[in-house]
C-alpha cells in the first residue's frame, strides 16, 4: 500500500525590530517585497479571510443585524501563520485595497488574528510604484471604522435581500433562482426595454438631399431639407422610456408623393446661398478613466467584457514583470474620481511637449469634475504610473490583453491632458422659391488644430466630421447648380436592446450599485440566466425566466425595483462611510417595509404557471407545456405526475433529441439513445419508461458502467453497511450505503470492479 508523503511547512519567523505587511494577492505580495527589501515581511490573504457563513443567513435580526463572520475556507490554512507573524513584529501594516472593501478585508484580519489596537498601522496607496508605497508608510492611521460599516451594510443589506426573496423565488417560480438589490433593478432595465422594443410602432418617413455645386468651383457638396413651406422637415419625438428618454427623428414627408412638389420647385431653380454663418468651435478632452468608463469604453473599443476588463486592470495595477523589476503601471482600478496627482501632470506635461509640441500642451492643466451620482471612495482616477513607459516599449513584457488595455488606458490619458482640438465650421443656406418657400442646408468643418484627437479619438464620428468637411468657397447672393436629388424612405428604429456599454452606463446615471458592483452584477444574471448575451452582436437579452421573475417582483417589491429608491440606498451608504449615519438604523428603516412586503408577497404572490406549447407528449400524447428548473427550461407532459413524459430544451428552446447509437441495451434489446441530462450526458435505453437501464458516460462517449449503484458484499470499515459501486466521470469507486451520514470512499482495482460485476449479474439472472 502506497504511502502519502507529507512535508511540514515552517513558519517564517520575524527577528526583531521586523515588521508584517499584509496585502490581499500574491501578486501584490510580490511587487511590493521587492519595493520594500529585507526590512518587512509581505504576506498575501489571499483577498477576505471572513465572511457571512454560506449555509445560513448570519445576521441576528433581533440583535442588531449583528453579523456573524466565519473564516473564508481558503483562508483558513494561512490565519495560523499571519498569526504568529503578528505576534512576532513590531507593527502590522495592513496594505489592501484603497476604499471600502480594502478598510472591511484590514478589520477583518485585525480581528481574526487579534492584532492589539498599539501594533495596527493602516496604509494604502493608488498606485503600486516605489515612491507612493514608501509614501504611504508616512501616512499610516487606525482603522476606519465608518468606512468598515459602510462596507458591512452593504454586505448585510445584500444579504437580508437575498436569504429573504431567493427563498420566495423558489417558492413561487422554481427551484435554484436568487434575487438581489442590485442584481433585480439591472434585470428589470432589460426587461422593460425588452416591452419598450415590442411596444414600439415603426414608422415610414422620407428624405430628401441635393447634390449642389457652384460654378467653376470645386467641391460638389450636399445640403439636406430644412424648412418647407416655412416650417421645419424635421420632427424630433421623445419616448419616455423606463430608465431615460428616446429620441427618434422623423420628418414631414410621410409618403412618396410628398416630395413631389419639392422636386419640382428645386429643379425650376433658382438655388440661392441666402446665409453663410462660420465660427470657430473648441473640443475638449473626455477625463481620464474611472472604473465605469473602463469598462464601457473597453467594451467598445477592444471587445472586453467587464469581468474580463477588471481582471486585466487589476494584473496591470498589482505590477507586471519588466526587465526584472515589477512594477505597478496604473493606478487603483475601483475609482469614480478624475484626479490627477500634480506630479503625474508635470511629468505628462514634459512628455506630450516633448513628443508633439508645445502647442499641444493646454495653457492651464485641465481639470475635470466628477459627474458620478455619488461618486467616492479612491482619490485617483485610472491612469498610467509612468508615462514614459509607453506601450510600444513595453508590448513585449504585456499579454495581449494586458496590451490592449494598458494602450486604451495610455492614450485617453495623455489625450486628456493634451490641448482642445480647434475646428473651423460653416453653415450655409441655399433657398428656392418665393420667400424662402424651400430652405436647404449645408454644413462643414474643418481641423484647425488637432490637439488631443491626433492621439484619441473617443469614436470614428470626428474621422467621418473630417472628410466630409469641405465645402466650395462661398458668398451669400451666390447661384448654385442642381446636380440631382436623392430620397430615401426610411423606418424609425425602436431603442435598442441593452449591452454591457450601455448597462453599466445607465446604471451608474441612475446612481445603482458602484464601479466595483458592475462587473459581478452582469455575470450574476448572466449565470443565473436571466439574461442571455446574443451571438455575434454581443447584445445583453432578457429571458422568459428574467421576465417572470421580474413581474414577479415589481408587483409586490416596488421599493427594490425602483430606480430612485436603490439609488437613495447607496447614497445612505455613502453617508455611513462619512460617519453622518448609523448602519443599523438605515438597515432597520430598510428592513421594517422590506418584511411587510415579504408577508404579503408570500400570502398574495400566485405561483408562476407553466406556458402552453404545440408539442405532444411522445409518451401519452397530451399537449405538453414549457417547465423551468434551475438547469433551464424543458417540455414536461401537462399530465403530471400522471404522465411524466419530459422533453429537454437547448438554452434557444429547441428540442434536444437523443443521439442513438450502435449499442443494444443489456436489459431488454433496445437500441441504447445518449441523453442530456444535469449532470451531462448519459447513455439510456431508447424504450424507456418501460426499460429504465442508464449508463455513464465519459468525455470521449463509451460506457463507463451502470449508473446505477450495485450493492456489494464488502462491508463498510467504519459503519459496517454494505459498499456500493457507482459510477463517475472520473471512473468507477466503492461508496458507503450509509452516505451521507457515512462518507467512506474506496478505491477498487479494474479486476475487483469486473468480479463485482460478474457476482451481480450472476444474481440477477
Amino acid at each position: 500500500m502506497a504511502t502519502k508523503k507529507t512535508t511540514t511547512k515552517k513558519t517564517e519567523s520575524l527577528s526583531k525590530g521586523k515588521n508584517l505587511v499584509i496585502v490581499e494577492s500574491p501578486t501584490k505580495q510580490k511587487t511590493i517585497s521587492k519595493i520594500l527589501g529585507a526590512d518587512y515581511v509581505v504576506k498575501s490573504s489571499f483577498g477576505h479571510v471572513r465572511d457571512l457563513p454560506s449555509k445560513e443567513i448570519g445576521v441576528d435580526e433581533k440583535n442588531g443585524f449583528k453579523p456573524k463572520y466565519v473564516p473564508v475556507e481558503k483562508a483558513k490554512k494561512m490565519v495560523s501563520e499571519l498569526e504568529k507573524l503578528a505576534k512576532g513584529s513590531e507593527y502590522v501594516y495592513l496594505a489592501t485595497d484603497p476604499d471600502r472593501e480594502g478598510e472591511a478585508i484590514a478589520w477583518h484580519l485585525v480581528e481574526l488574528l487579534k492584532i492589539p489596537v498599539e501594533k495596527i498601522r493602516r496604509i494604502f496607496f493608488h498606485e503600486i510604484t516605489p515612491a507612493a508605497v514608501k509614501a504611504s508608510f508616512d501616512h499610516a492611521r487606525n482603522i476606519n471604522k465608518d468606512l468598515v460599516d459602510a462596507q458591512q451594510a452593504r454586505r448585510v443589506l445584500d444579504r437580508l435581500v437575498g436569504y429573504k426573496l431567493s427563498p420566495l423565488l423558489w417558492k413561487k417560480i422554481t427551484g435554484g433562482l436568487s434575487a438581489g438589490r442590485v442584481q433585480s433593478v439591472a434585470v428589470r432595465l432589460l426587461a422593460e426595454r425588452a416591452k419598450e422594443i415590442e411596444n414600439f410602432r415603426e414608422e415610414e418617413y422620407y428624405s430628401l438631399t441635393s447634390e449642389l455645386e457652384k460654378q467653376g468651383e470645386t467641391p460638389k457638396f450636399n445640403a439636406r431639407m430644412l424648412k418647407w413651406r416655412g416650417k421645419n422637415t424635421e420632427i424630433i419625438t421623445t419616448y419616455h422610456l423606463f430608465a431615460e428618454d428616446y429620441k427618434v427623428k422623423t420628418t414631414v414627408f410621410k409618403k412618396p408623393e410628398d416630395l413631389a412638389p419639392v422636386n419640382s420647385l428645386l429643379r425650376q431653380g433658382p438655388l440661392t446661398v441666402s446665409k453663410i454663418e462660420k465660427k470657430e468651435v473648441k473640443q475638449k478632452a473626455k477625463p481620464p478613466f474611472i472604473t465605469s468608463s473602463l469598462q464601457q469604453e473597453a467594451y467598445n473599443k477592444i471587445g472586453f467584457p467587464s469581468q474580463k476588463t477588471m481582471m486585466t486592470a487589476q494584473s496591470l495595477y498589482e505590477g507586471v514583470e519588466i526587465a526584472g523589476e515589477v512594477v505597478g503601471l496604473i493606478t487603483y482600478m475601483r475609482t469614480d474620481s478624475f484626479n490627477v496627482s500634480k506630479d503625474l501632470q508635470s511629468q505628462t506635461k514634459k512628455f506630450i511637449a516633448g513628443k508633439y509640441g508645445d502647442d499641444f500642451v493646454p495653457p492651464t492643466p485641465n481639470f475635470f469634475k466628477s459627474k458620478v451620482k455619488g461618486a467616492q471612495e479612491a482619490h485617483e482616477s485610472i491612469h498610467p504610473t509612468d508615462v514614459y513607459k509607453t506601450p510600444a516599449s513595453i508590448k513585449d513584457y504585456l499579454s495581449a490583453d494586458q496590451y490592449k488595455l494598458y494602450e486604451l488606458i495610455w492614450l485617453r490619458f495623455i489625450a486628456s491632458q493634451m490641448a482642445d482640438a480647434v475646428f473651423n465650421t460653416v453653415s450655409v443656406d441655399i433657398t428656392a422659391g418665393k420667400a424662402e418657400e424651400c430652405v436647404l442646408r449645408a454644413t462643414g468643418r474643418t481641423v484647425k488644430f488637432p490637439g488631443f484627437l491626433s492621439v484619441y479619438k473617443e469614436d470614428d464620428s470626428e474621422e467621418e466630421d473630417e472628410g466630409s468637411a469641405l465645402l466650395p468657397n462661398l458668398t451669400e447672393g451666390d447661384d448654385l447648380n442642381l446636380i440631382d436629388i436623392v430620397t430615401k424612405s426610411h423606418k424609425t428604429a425602436p431603442p435598442p436592446n441593452y449591452n454591457e456599454a450601455s448597462l453599466i452606463k445607465t446604471l451608474e446615471k441612475h446612481g445603482i450599485g458602484r464601479p466595483s458592483t458592475y462587473a459581478p452584477t452582469i455575470k450574476t444574471i448572466l449565470d443565473r440566466k436571466y439574461i442571455i448575451r446574443q451571438p455575434k452582436t454581443n447584445k445583453l437579452i432578457v429571458t422568459d425566466l428574467g421576465v417572470t421573475v421580474t413581474d414577479q417582483l415589481k408587483d409586490f417589491f416596488k421599493d427594490i425595483m425602483d430606480l430612485s429608491y436603490t439609488a437613495g440606498i447607496e447614497e445612505k451608504l455613502d453617508d455611513i462611510a462619512e460617519g453622518d449615519n448609523d448602519w443599523v438604523k438605515v438597515i432597520g428603516d430598510f428592513y421594517e417595509g422590506f418584511k411587510k412586503d415579504l408577508a404579503t408577497a408570500d400570502k398574495d404572490m400566485q405561483r408562476a404557471a407553466p406556458k402552453p406549447s404545440d408539442e405532444k407528449c411522445p409518451l401519452c400524447g397530451s399537449p405538453m407545456v414549457i417547465r423551468r428548473s434551475r438547469f433551464g427550461e424543458y417540455l414536461a407532459c401537462s399530465t403530471y405526475p400522471e404522465c411524466k413524459g419530459k422533453i429537454n430544451l437547448t438554452s434557444s428552446g429547441e428540442k434536444l433529441a437523443p443521439e442513438v447509437t450502435e449499442e443494444k441495451c443489456e436489459k431488454c434489446g433496445s437500441p441504447m439513445v445518449i441523453r442530456s441530462g444535469r449532470r451531462g450526458k448519459f447513455m439510456a435505453c431508447s424504450a424507456f419508461p418501460k426499460c429504465k437501464n442508464t449508463f455513464s458516460i465519459d468525455a470521449s462517449g463509451n460506457k463507463v458502467a451502470s449508473s446505477g449503484p450495485i450493492e456489494t458484499k464488502i462491508k463498510c470499515e467504519k459503519c459496517g453497511k454494505p459498499m456500493l459501486l457507482r459510477a463517475s466521470k472520473r471512473g468507477e469507486f466503492l461508496g458507503c450505503s450509509g452516505y451521507p451520514k457515512c462518507k467512506t470512499i474506496v478505491s477498487v482495482s479494474p479486476e475487483e470492479i469486473a468480479k463485482i460485476k460478474k457476482e451481480h449479474e450472476a444474481e440477477n439472472k
